[in-house]
């Protein structure tokens, strides 16, 4: 065959590839050649149309993206349509400009009046617990709302920092965007009125709960070896003082993190049944069980003086005691429902006066001019010291024995501790002008007798407990009277039977000692000052 001859089949492949370079001549012309390799450099600069749709999605062309999303190809074959369209929301949202910060709680559906009107089925499991009662079986989106922000701020004591700043913004920009709405500026004042900025500048203390911390035991240098019967914090300086059945009167000083002691005083075969200081802060009083013996050491002369007898007293033992607030006179509990006023610089007998059965509980209150006195039969006697007359007296209601009794400082609120456990709180005014007064709250937290009742310096917590029962102390917030839900709280008992408990003179600290010999220490954090 000639070699010059062109092969039929290789003829047929060079038709096939390149049609557009056949020509008549045998051989391909200077200008033939250069609009070949121009057609080929034009066909490779060329890109589908799906390619280029790709390519702007990727590099660019923001403003022809809505465009170009939508557009499919008629024949059906857009690579766009077969492989990308599960991803044009995703290509959306990158493409969108990231909206302001919000606060956690907004919610578009808050905000739209058509839903806000809606009403909620109350009945369901999960919001049965927000009924207040049988008739809300139903409630209006914007009404359950209010109730889960309320929950909210119980459970957190308060509206946090964070919360705060979303709840501003939200009124601010409420108010920019209908300022004539008058009725919807005063729901937002009077939402901030009622949860405020309580860790920032409040200075009422929330309730529902108490920023509270567990401190190393106030005794744990030196802890009872048996039951703890007194704790006490000095009026003045930051040290307290327990007492036991061990025979031991200790002090301490009070830091919250080492708590050193002081001193230790031993008081041979005199278990202590009570310790307290005098109203100055330099003496110690103590009782014990057996005899009318009682001791007061002098700290500031390092002695201690037994008092063995008070002169006209006629009593076989002394026991409950309580020192009048102006440090003038101990109040001494008696048999057969005496009470005895004992004067505290020559502990001489001023007088004594009787109510109707025994003495259950007694108290001064803050000026010593009055003591509150709570009887076994469930009866409570105000006397006027200074006139020696009984100004009032009334039933404590429901009560069938008396176990405790408590009168705030500022002199507002009398608390009364029954056998049951119910402690009930009178307005103070009530109780002087009624015979059976109605408590202002009936405290139901305790189940076994509540023999321990203390306010705190700014009437704003009612400390109670019972010494017979595990972790039976409560904290009850004043003057909602509802106890904060997270104290106690722990895995396990530390409290045990709580016998008596004090607060600080300014509430920054708070001591329950128990019937295994510990001073249990908590820090109030509301209060910054000891």
């Amino acid at each position: 065959m000639d070699e010059t001859s062109p092969n039929p089949a290789s003829r047929g492949k060079v038709l096939k590839r390149a049609p557009s370079a056949i020509v008549d001549s045998a051989e391909p012309t200077e200008e033939s050649k250069r609009q070949k390799h121009l057609e080929k450099a034009r066909a490779l600069g060329e890109k589908d149309e799906s390619e280029k749709l790709l390519e702007d999605l990727v590099f660019g062309a923001e403003d022809k993206l809505v465009e170009k999303l939508t557009w499919k190809d008629e024949v059906g074959s857009s690579l766009l349509e077969e492989e990308s369209s599960d991803s044009e929301v995703e290509n959306e949202a990158r493409l969108e400009v990231p909206a302001a910060r919000r606060a956690v709680w907004d919610d578009d559906d808050d905000d739209e009046d058509a839903s806000a009107d809606a009403e909620v089925d109350m009945t369901h499991k999960y919001r049965r617990d927000f009924m207040k009662g049988d008739a809300e079986k139903t409630l209006s989106k914007q009404k359950l709302q209010q109730r889960l922000q309320e929950q909210f701020r119980r459970a957190m004591g308060g509206t946090p920092s964070w919360a705060e700043k979303g709840v501003k913004n939200k009124r601010k920009d409420k108010k920019n965007a209908d300022d004539d709405d008058d009725d919807d500026d005063d729901e937002d004042d009077d939402l901030l009125r009622k949860t405020g900025n309580f860790v920032a500048s409040s200075e009422s203390l929330p309730k529902g709960i108490i920023q509270i911390k567990k401190c190393l035991e106030a005794n744990n240098d030196r802890p009872a070896e048996g039951r703890l019967t007194s704790v006490q914090f000095h009026p003045s300086a930051q040290v307290v003082m327990t007492a036991g059945v061990d025979q031991n009167i200790s002090l301490f000083q009070v830091d919250g993190k080492s708590n050193p002691k002081i001193q230790s005083l031993h008081l041979e075969n005199f278990p202590v049944h009570k310790a307290q200081f005098s109203a100055d802060g330099e003496q110690v009083i103590a009782t014990s069980n057996y005899n009318k013996l009682f001791y007061v050491y002098d700290m500031m002369e390092g002695k201690v003086i037994p008092v063995y007898m008070v002169r006209g007293l006629n009593e076989k033992k002394v026991k409950e005691f309580q020192v009048s607030p102006d440090g003038m006179f101990l109040l001494l509990s008696g048999t057969s429902g005496y009470l005895h006023l004992v004067t505290m610089k020559s502990k001489e007998l001023v007088r004594s006066f009787k109510i109707n059965g025994e003495v259950a509980g007694a108290a001064f209150s803050q000026d010593g001019s009055r003591i509150y006195v709570s009887s076994d039969e469930g009866e409570v006697f105000i006397w006027d010291l200074k006139r020696n007359k009984c100004l009032n007296r009334f039933t404590d209601d429901g009560s069938l024995r008396g176990t405790s009794i408590a009168v705030s400082k500022n002199g507002q609120y009398i608390a009364c501790g029954s056998s049951s456990g119910v402690v009930n709180v009178y307005d103070h005014d009530a109780c002087l002008q009624e015979s059976n007064p109605k408590p202002l709250r009936a405290i139901m937290n305790l189940l076994t007798p509540a023999t321990s009742l203390r306010f705190n310096a700014t009437t704003e917590i009612l400390a109670i407990a019972s010494n017979t029962a595990d972790e039976a102390v409560r904290l009850v917030h004043v003057p909602s009277f509802t106890v904060f839900s997270n104290f106690p709280v722990s895995k396990r008992s530390f409290l045990f039977h709580p016998q008596c408990l004090d607060f600080s003179p300014n509430s920054g600290f708070l001591s329950v000692a128990n019937d295994k010999g510990r001073a249990l220490l908590y820090r109030l954090k509301h209060y910054s000052d000891f």
